[in-house]
Protein backbone atom coordinates (compact mmCIF):
# COMPACT_ATOMS: atom_id res chain seq x y z
CA UNK A 1 0.00 0.00 0.00
CA UNK A 2 2.77 2.29 0.77
CA UNK A 3 4.61 1.57 -2.80
CA UNK A 4 0.60 2.39 -4.77
CA UNK A 5 1.15 6.10 -2.34
CA UNK A 6 4.47 6.97 -3.02
CA UNK A 7 3.62 6.43 -6.92
CA UNK A 8 0.24 8.32 -6.64
CA UNK A 9 2.49 11.31 -5.15
CA UNK A 10 4.59 11.12 -7.33
CA UNK A 11 2.27 11.34 -10.23
CA UNK A 12 0.48 14.31 -8.70
CA UNK A 13 3.82 15.99 -7.72
CA UNK A 14 4.89 15.47 -11.20
CA UNK A 15 1.67 17.32 -12.77
CA UNK A 16 1.98 20.06 -10.22
CA UNK A 17 5.73 20.18 -11.82
CA UNK A 18 4.19 20.58 -15.27
CA UNK A 19 0.97 22.83 -14.13
CA UNK A 20 3.86 25.23 -12.57
CA UNK A 21 6.24 25.18 -15.92
CA UNK A 22 2.92 26.05 -17.72
CA UNK A 23 1.91 28.78 -15.95
CA UNK A 24 5.61 30.21 -15.70
CA UNK A 25 5.54 29.93 -19.54
CA UNK A 26 2.31 31.67 -20.17
CA UNK A 27 3.30 34.24 -17.22
CA UNK A 28 5.92 34.85 -19.73
CA UNK A 29 4.08 35.42 -22.49
CA UNK A 30 1.44 37.54 -20.90
CA UNK A 31 4.44 39.44 -19.93
CA UNK A 32 5.82 40.06 -23.82
CA UNK A 33 2.61 41.02 -24.49
CA UNK A 34 2.08 43.40 -21.97
CA UNK A 35 5.02 45.44 -23.20
CA UNK A 36 4.27 44.95 -26.48
CA UNK A 37 0.95 46.50 -25.85
CA UNK A 38 3.02 49.31 -23.73
CA UNK A 39 5.09 50.62 -26.59
CA UNK A 40 2.24 50.28 -28.69
CA UNK A 41 0.32 52.58 -26.22
CA UNK A 42 3.01 54.86 -26.27
CA UNK A 43 3.68 55.01 -29.69
CA UNK A 44 0.10 56.29 -30.51
CA UNK A 45 0.45 58.74 -27.81
CA UNK A 46 3.59 60.07 -29.03
CA UNK A 47 1.41 60.33 -32.74
CA UNK A 48 -1.60 61.66 -31.40
CA UNK A 49 0.32 64.79 -29.56
CA UNK A 50 1.83 65.38 -32.90
CA UNK A 51 -1.30 65.29 -34.78
CA UNK A 52 -2.80 67.45 -31.96
CA UNK A 53 0.08 70.07 -32.34
CA UNK A 54 -0.05 69.88 -36.13
CA UNK A 55 -3.78 70.39 -35.94
CA UNK A 56 -3.34 73.46 -33.23
CA UNK A 57 -0.44 75.12 -35.89
CA UNK A 58 -3.27 74.95 -38.81
CA UNK A 59 -6.19 76.34 -36.59
CA UNK A 60 -3.93 79.27 -35.49
CA UNK A 61 -2.96 79.74 -39.09
CA UNK A 62 -6.58 79.83 -40.28
CA UNK A 63 -6.90 82.10 -37.66
CA UNK A 64 -4.05 84.96 -38.79
CA UNK A 65 -5.60 84.72 -42.13
CA UNK A 66 -9.21 85.42 -41.02
CA UNK A 67 -7.99 88.39 -39.00
CA UNK A 68 -8.76 91.28 -41.22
Amino acid sequence: MLIEDLKALETKVGELIELCESLANENRALRARNRSWAAEKSNLVERNELARSKIDALINRLKSMDVT
